[in-house]
């Protein structure tokens, strides 16, 4: 049983890099910012800090609709009103905020409740390998000659 550990082991070692990453935050807000910053970096989103904050406050809050809940937002983050709205236009064009009844709420899709430990799993991939290392271009010429050849001796 140990043998076929460490050869498992051995080929997972192998054939993946495997890094495990622990970032602790003092408070709900910042636990939802380090997410969405993260979320904004892997989909090449480009959100800028204060899209990011308005993202993480709101769903912390629940929701960005009430005026309190803006007023909030603006004294935490030296921000505007006017600022709010174009932000959140701007949100809901890309579908990260969306509207529930007469709520403003971050898409549910990527709401989370940040009041619990949160253990993210992120794979990266190259989508242009097949397993053996040949690029998709190689592949198709591969099948390209394949099918030709294949042809050829059916003739």
């Amino acid at each position: 049983m140990i043998i076929t550990t460490f050869v498992l082991i051995n080929y997972i070692m192998e054939t993946m890099t495997i890094q495990k990453l622990a970032k602790s935050s003092t408070n709900r807000l910042e636990l939802a910012q380090q997410y969405y910053s993260l979320i904004s970096a892997l989909n090449s989103l480009f959100l800028t800090e204060r899209e990011i904050q308005l993202i993480a406050f709101s769903a912390v809050r629940g929701s960005i609709s009430y005026a309190t809940v803006r007023e909030d937002f603006c004294s935490l983050y030296s921000s505007s009103f006017p600022t709010i709205n174009n932000i959140v236009s701007k949100l809901k064009r890309t579908g990260i905020l969306v509207k529930v009844g007469k709520q403003i709420v971050v898409n549910p899709r990527i709401a989370l409740d940040f009041s619990k430990p949160l253990i993210l799993q992120i794979t990266l991939t190259l989508n242009n390998e097949h397993s053996n290392g040949e690029t998709n271009e190689h592949a198709s010429e591969r099948a390209s000659y394949q099918k030709t050849e294949s042809k050829v001796e059916h003739l």
